[in-house]
């Protein structure tokens, strides 16, 4: 992966990296959904990604210093993924894309709660969520404010409200 690439544009070297479909949404359930575990990435996803292509996406994600991957402490046969800071960094990315979205795509209430709030937030919202996903998978100390809470409980709220998804199982 890090070896030769097609030119020196920031856009392309990113691309390169998250230029696929699979890498961005096992990097948005691992933030937003807080999925860490193979397993959890393979079925909790809207989309339903299959197990080779996860495989290989974590191994390449890892591979660039994205996420990275551990024995789990709580289970001698799982491995535990967690964002970098490499990772963690994309959030204003996530939030503009999310925004993007909202605005020209059609999106529905429950899959986009979470991105209108990261919008209203801005990057005061934006800074606190990289702090507190630094805490989770990072081991940093956790701040006092829980946004990964806050955006789980306007989905739950969503949801709750009898909000269907016509996204595609």
């Amino acid at each position: 992966m890090k070896d030769a690439h097609r030119s020196g544009c920031p856009i392309n070297l990113t691309l390169e990296i998250l230029g696929d479909r699979w890498s961005l949404i096992i990097l948005r359930d691992m933030m937003f959904g807080n999925r860490r575990h193979f397993r959890e990435l393979l079925t909790k996803s809207e989309e339903g990604i299959a197990s080779n292509i996860l495989a290989d996406r974590l191994r390449r994600l890892v591979d660039e210093g994205l996420i990275s991957k551990a024995d789990d402490p709580s289970h001698k046969q799982k491995a535990l993924y967690s964002l970098t800071e490499m990772g963690i960094a994309l959030v204003p990315v996530f939030a503009m894309m999310g925004a993007w979205g909202r605005r020209f795509l059609p999106v529905t209430e429950d899959l986009s709660i979470r991105a209108e709030l990261l919008e209203d937030g801005g990057p005061e919202m934006w800074d606190a969520f990289m702090e507190e996903l630094r805490a989770i998978h990072m081991g940093s100390p956790p701040p006092a404010r829980s946004v990964f809470g806050e955006l789980q409980a306007a989905y739950a709220a969503t949801v709750a409200r009898g909000v269907k998804s016509t996204a595609p199982a």
